[in-house]
């Protein structure tokens, strides 16, 4: 009798046993899946923000940068040793305007960077002061062809030259922001109710998508 009762007792903690394993397991189930959710979630967060942060648009890695309420828009280009090959610093543009948004303003014809003096002649007949952005406009205009090596200059008697020696921007005022080539490395840049940041920069994005991103002095 005595063993019979040992028996049973043996049978029924085994099965308390083989309970609590079960118990043990689906309790670690949840905690896996719980946090596998965790991660997941906290993945996802990080490549919504980071794809807001930065982005890739025709080449050029952009990141969002806010300085208080101005965002803007830096393109970072490596600056190479031209004798030993090696990176030696990183140049920064900024541009004002989301350069994907730029995409909608009309480009007729085909950026030429290629010009054998390196030059541009930039004339414009744009008279508005569009509450300080002409001057902002022009100045990095100036600062992000010189970049690349392209001097920009003014020269009143200059004008589109047919051989492509040089480059030749006229910004003038416009009945859309639009910009149209009219000879070998010749451009209207055309302006519309002060939009002459997405103007210029429109044409800016242009050249550098164009541009081998590495530079050497």
């Amino acid at each position: 009798m005595k063993k019979t009762k040992d028996k049973e007792k043996q049978i029924e903690n085994k099965n308390d046993d083989k309970k609590q394993k079960e118990i043990q397991n689906q309790q670690l189930k949840r905690i896996l899946i719980t946090g596998s959710a965790i991660i997941i979630v906290f993945l996802l967060g990080f490549a919504i923000i980071n794809s807001i942060r930065h982005f890739e648009y025709r080449g050029l890695k952009f990141n969002v940068v806010k300085e208080g309420r101005l965002v803007f828009y830096n393109v970072v280009f490596p600056i190479y040793s031209s004798v030993t090959g090696k990176h030696v610093a990183d140049y920064n543009i900024y541009l004002r305007k989301d350069p994907r948004k730029l995409e909608k303003i009309p480009f007729d014809g085909k950026m030429n960077l290629d010009t054998p003096l390196r030059k541009m002649v930039f004339e414009s007949k744009y008279e508005k002061n569009c509450e300080g952005d002409f001057n902002i406009a022009i100045a990095n205009f100036v600062k992000s062809f010189g970049l690349i090596g392209i001097q920009v200059i003014k020269d009143e008697n200059a004008s589109c030259d047919s051989y492509g020696r040089y480059m030749y921007i006229v910004l003038q005022e416009g009945n859309e922001t639009s910009i149209e080539q009219f000879g070998p490395a010749c451009y209207n840049i055309n302006i519309k109710d002060c939009e002459i940041l997405e103007g210029t920069e429109r044409f800016i994005v242009e050249a550098f998508s164009e541009f081998d991103n590495k530079i050497y002095y």
